[in-house]
């Protein structure tokens, strides 16, 4: 393994995804961490996962849950917590599976859901960690350690976590929160730059801790 790329908040935005892989060009060695939020919010989420499961025959990807993840599969199992889904951007997300203003529920769309993704979503990952980072798609209780986190926290924790010294060895890489550029600390780098909402898509090299972002 020569590099590892961590590849920030998607939502959807398959432009901007293609953009950063073409920056980033891979390596057969490489290894390419991606911190969650696949899908809500853009227009584009089936192609982005179709996208993710063809750069996963391709190379050594880890694929983390985020929170939008955890409503969405929710929403599928139990047609739970529909209308935070859908007030967090997740009517893109159905509609991007079923179409255009069409009111469908959690168990219908579940029927319609191409195996390849099932699979997919059925496999991300509450964190990855290696020797010198942890990476998690929001973070952190501070001085809690990793076996005793809270799964909530790792996906939905926000100040606590960026305003605290994490007190583990690792420094953590996360996204979740958007920045209008990467946020740097000592003990933390968060990259979702907001690519929904009009920013770049951003990735981190490591172990260089070298920033590189799409065009759009």
């Amino acid at each position: 393994m020569n590099r590892i790329f961590a590849i920030g908040d998607i939502h959807g935005c398959l432009d901007k995804l293609e953009d950063l892989i073409a920056v980033m060009d891979p390596g057969p060695r490489d290894r390419l961490v991606f911190l969650g939020d696949y899908v809500d919010r853009g227009t584009s989420v089936v192609e982005v996962i179709n996208c993710l499961i063809d750069l996963a025959g391709r190379y050594d990807c880890i694929f983390l849950r985020g929170n939008h993840e955890d409503m969405f599969l929710s929403f599928l199992e139990f047609g739970a917590n529909q209308t935070v889904f859908f007030a967090n951007g997740g009517r893109k997300t159905v509609e991007s599976y079923v179409g255009p203003g069409r009111f469908i529920s959690g168990d219908q769309v579940a029927r319609v859901l191409p195996d390849a993704h099932r699979d997919f979503y059925s496999r991300l990952k509450w964190h990855h960690r290696d020797e010198h980072y942890l990476y998690v798609h929001a973070g952190i209780r501070p001085q809690v350690a990793l076996a005793d986190q809270d799964r909530q926290d790792l996906i939905w924790i926000r100040d606590e976590f960026i305003s605290s010294p994490t007190g583990i060895p690792q420094k953590v890489i996360f996204g979740h929160t958007p920045f209008a550029r990467p946020l740097v600390k000592p003990d933390k780098i968060g990259i979702d730059t907001g690519a929904v909402y009009g920013g770049c898509l951003t990735a981190v090299v490591l172990p260089e801790e070298k920033f590189l972002h799409s065009f759009r």
